[in-house]
Order: structure tokens, then C-alpha cells, then sequence
């Protein structure tokens, strides 16, 4: 008996090594030497100095620091993506507790009575007892690999919810950091306007005053307390446009608006230098490519896995245990037993087969696209920002220089007002001019810092690919709670970068 199991034993051995899953990598991806829009005058920076961790701390501001630190602990949005990827943990353990025997342990009491009139009734009592005690085992030998292509789609899927878990977390930190200076901007917004406020008031008093000496005309008068008017409806709208960000920044951090207040603030904040590294660095520190990619490898698992289905399907099964009308079941005279293999053969299935695995090569196919198209759009936000930067930059010198002339232009035209050299029509002009110039070099300042958070978020932040979860941490259960799930994603390390060759 020996001699005949065991060369059967090393057939079915060498068959369960077998992977039907193609070996088909992700797309190949034209990846450019550089960045067109860094410009000339950008210095080197080695990859290794790119942002880690808490990326916003370079902006230099303890009000940003302490919401990015409120975000993490109640967003609702986060805890929603620590859900999801908690449920692809979850169907990651459920599918890879196929490729391990199935264990079932039960038991049947009943009372019976049968009835006197029963067709084809031979003998027996009416009345009888009818108690079980068994256990049921099987296990599905993997010949194909189909058992081992389900669990690696789920592993798969369970890294590529850890990733968009971490995208979702960078896309939160972003929207939340770019609220942010955009309320600083607004503030510092409200303080050129409360000083130009005070700077029109004295121009009213100024022609007031010498309206009442005869050297000036009412037009003087009306002209001065209609730049004046204007500028106080102005700061009306900006405090009004503050406090629909406060509110957003508010939700945010899992906050009520109404209970939740920013003191307004105008220090200066760092415009961080953004080191952009190697475009194909760029490959590794996005979280939206890694769970592209393990997408992809998902998919090409599930090809396996329908390829598999065209052939035979052999399980081990065993039953045993007691009956008996009584309760003395623990007997060995009432003990039975079952033990056998079973094949199962896909004759005819009207094409369902060939549809599944259709279906199985569209997805893999829809998942390259998909991969090719994030990459692709990630270097455009790259690009997009290091074009901002550059400009915006440039634009901020030509606008400080244009503050400068604008402001020496009404101080000349306030002296030769004062002297009744000239009217105040050009006192008006010059400082609308001026006001102008301020108010767009303050949103330039904006703009450039939100420039800065985009390309920190375009570059994937202090995020890379040794942030996902490895094959045995993706089949863990879910955590019970959210907040352990997220801390604990954040902690592994040594995750997949390709599909692994077949067998």
C-alpha cells in the first residue's frame, strides 16, 4: 500500500505546486530623468531628505502642528478609510483560511414518532429517539492554486486598502493645511485692511478739515468716504470668508463649527524648500500608485484563480461519531465513520467558465490602466506645483517691487494734496493702486505656501512603500477598534512592490 500512495502522493505534491496566475507585471511606465518645471535655478537635493513624518511641521507653526495632530484622532472621514481597510483585512484572513483544513464538531437530539400509515413502513416503533454526536473535516487539495491565488488577491487588496487608508490620510492633511493658510491669509488680509482703514479715516479728516477751510471741494470729501466705505465692506467680506474656512477646518478635525474657534494670528511662516527628488523615487512615495499596483496584482491573481476552475477539484473529507436512540452515545457499538476523497469535474456550464475568465483578463486590464493613469497624473501634480513655485516666486518679486513704487506714489500725491498742488482724485487712484498691490502680494504668499503643501501631497509626503503591511500582517483580523487599526498601520513595515512570479 505504501509503494502504490506514495508515487501518488508526489503527483499530487508536484501538482499543488502549480500557479495558474500569469506572470504579468505592472504596465512599464516612460519614467522622465527629471522634472521639466523645477527650473534651472532649483538646487540638488539627495532623495534621502525628502519630507518624513509630520511634513507640515516645516511650515514653523504650533496652531498648524496641533490640528494636523487633532486630525489624525477624530476625523470621520479617516475613520471611515480605517474601516474599509479594516473589512479588506478581514476578507484577506476569510480567504486565507481556505488553503487550512475545515474542522466542524455538532451534535442532534430529537424525540421522533412516525406515523402508522407511513408508505413503505417497515416494522420499528412509533415513538423513537434519534441523538448524534459527529465531527466533519475536509480539506481541498490546491492542485491548481486556486486556493493560493484567492489568498494572495485578498493579501493583495488588503495592501492596497493600507495604501489608500495612507492616501487618504495625506489627501486630509493636505485639504487641512491648505484650509489653514488660507485663513492665515485671509488674517493677514484683515490686517492690511484694519491699517487702511485707519490710513482712510485720516485722508476723510484731512479733507474734511479742509473742506471747512474752503481749500478743498465736497467731491474731495465724498471721494475719500467712498475709499473709505469700500475698504470697511471689504473687511466685512474677508471676516465673512474666514469663518466658512473656520468651519471647514472645524469639520476637519471632528469638531462642531459652533464650539470651535482660531485665534487670528499674522506671524510669518516658513516657505519650506521642497526637495523633489528623482521622478522614479516618485514610484516609491505615492500611496495611490502602491495600491494601484497591488490592484493590479489582485487581478492577476483572480486570473489564476479562473483559470484554475476548468479543472478537476479534489477534497479530502471525514466524518465520524456516534447514534444512537438513547443517550449512551459515547459507545463504541453506536460509533460510525466516513472517509474518502471526492473530484469534481466542470462538464457543462453553458460558458460561465470562459465568462469568469474574461472577466477576470478585462479587470487585470482595467487595473494597468487605472496604475498607468496615476502614475501619469502624479507626475502632472508634480509638475503642476514646481511650475507654481517657480512663477509664483517670480511674480512675488515683480509684485514686492510694484508695492514699493505704488507706495511712494501716494505718499507723493498725499504731499501734493496737502500743498493744494494737485486733487485728490489722484490721492484716490494711488490708493486703490496701493491697496491692490498689497492685497495680491499677501495672496501670492498664500498661493506659494499652498504650492509648497501640493507638492509635499503630489510627492506622497513622508509616505513610501515600506509603509505597507506584509503578507501576514494583510491576513490579520480587523482591530477592534479604529484608532488601534490606524496606529498599528502606521508601525509596519516591509510590504510587496511587484506581483511575485508565478510557480
Amino acid at each position: 500500500m505504501r509503494a502504490r500512495l506514495l508515487p501518488i502522493s508526489m503527483v499530487l505534491l508536484s501538482l499543488a505546486a502549480c500557479n495558474m496566475a500569469p506572470d504579468s507585471p505592472p504596465p512599464l511606465i516612460t519614467v522622465p530623468a527629471e522634472y521639466k518645471e523645477a527650473g534651472p535655478w532649483q538646487e540638488a537635493h539627495p532623495g534621502d531628505t525628502l519630507p518624513r513624518g509630520p511634513w507640515w511641521h516645516s511650515f514653523g507653526d504650533p496652531t498648524l502642528d496641533h490640528l494636523e495632530s487633532e486630525l489624525g484622532a477624530a476625523s470621520p472621514s479617516l475613520g471611515a478609510a480605517v474601516a474599509r481597510y479594516d473589512e479588506a483585512r478581514a476578507d484577506a484572513a476569510e480567504a486565507e483560511s481556505g488553503l487550512y483544513p475545515q474542522l466542524n464538531i455538532g451534535g442532534d437530539l430529537s424525540a421522533n414518532r412516525q406515523s402508522a400509515g407511513r408508505p413503505l413502513r417497515v416494522g420499528g416503533p412509533n415513538e423513537y429517539g434519534a441523538n448524534q454526536l459527529d465531527a466533519e473535516a475536509g480539506y481541498e487539495i490546491d492542485l491548481w492554486g486556486k486556493l493560493r491565488n484567492e489568498a494572495a488577491a485578498g493579501r493583495d487588496l488588503a495592501q492596497a486598502g493600507a495604501a489608500d487608508l495612507a492616501g487618504m490620510r495625506l489627501s486630509l492633511e493636505a485639504e487641512l493645511a491648505t484650509d489653514y493658510l488660507t485663513l492665515r491669509g485671509l488674517d493677514a488680509d484683515a490686517q492690511l485692511l484694519d491699517g487702511t482703514v485707519a490710513a482712510y479715516q485720516k485722508a476723510l479728516d484731512l479733507t474734511q478739515s479742509r473742506l471747512q477751510g474752503a481749500i478743498a471741494s465736497g467731491m474731495d470729501v465724498s471721494r475719500a468716504e467712498t475709499q473709505l466705505d469700500t475698504a470697511r465692506a471689504q473687511v466685512s467680506d474677508i471676516a465673512g470668508r474666514r469663518a466658512l474656512i473656520e468651519h471647514a477646518i472645524a469639520t476637519l478635525v471632528g469638531e462642531p463649527a459652533p464650539s470651535f474657534s482660531i485665534s487670528p494670528g499674522t506671524q510669518a511662516m516658513n516657505l519650506p524648500e521642497v526637495p523633489n527628488g528623482l521622478p522614479s523615487i516618485l514610484l516609491q512615495r505615492r500611496p495611490d500608485i502602491a495600491a494601484a499596483e497591488r490592484r493590479i496584482a489582485a487581478a492577476n491573481a483572480e486570473i489564476g484563480v479562473a483559470k484554475a476552475a476548468y479543472y478537476p477539484s479534489v477534497s479530502l473529507a471525514a466524518e465520524g461519531g456516534f447514534q444512537s436512540t438513547g443517550f449512551n452515545l459515547l459507545s463504541l457499538p453506536f460509533s460510525f465513520w466516513s472517509l474518502g476523497p471526492s473530484v469534481s469535474l466542470p462538464v457543462l456550464n453553458g460558458g460561465r467558465l470562459d465568462a469568469e475568465e474574461s472577466n477576470a483578463y478585462a479587470k487585470f486590464r482595467e487595473m494597468s490602466e487605472s496604475y498607468r493613469s496615476t502614475v501619469l497624473g502624479a507626475f502632472q501634480e508634480v509638475e503642476d506645483n514646481l511650475a507654481l513655485l517657480h512663477w509664483l516666486g517670480r511674480q512675488s518679486v515683480d509684485e514686492g517691487a510694484g508695492v514699493g513704487a505704488a507706495q511712494r506714489t501716494l505718499d507723493i500725491a498725499m504731499n501734493l494734496y496737502r500743498e493744494g498742488a494737485d486733487s485728490y482724485l489722484e490721492v484716490v487712484t494711488a490708493q486703490t493702486a496701493l491697496l491692490q498691490l498689497q492685497q495680491t502680494s499677501i495672496d501670492l504668499r498664500s498661493r506659494r505656501l499652498e504650492a509648497d503643501v501640493g507638492l509635499i501631497r503630489a510627492l506622497g509626503g513622508g509616505w513610501d512603500v515600506t509603509s505597507l503591511p506584509s503578507d501576514a500582517q494583510s491576513t490579520e483580523l480587523a482591530k477592534n477598534t479604529t484608532g488601534e487599526a490606524a496606529s498599528g498601520m502606521e508601525m509596519r513595515s516591509g510590504g510587496r512592490v511587484v506581483p511575485k512570479p508565478a510557480v
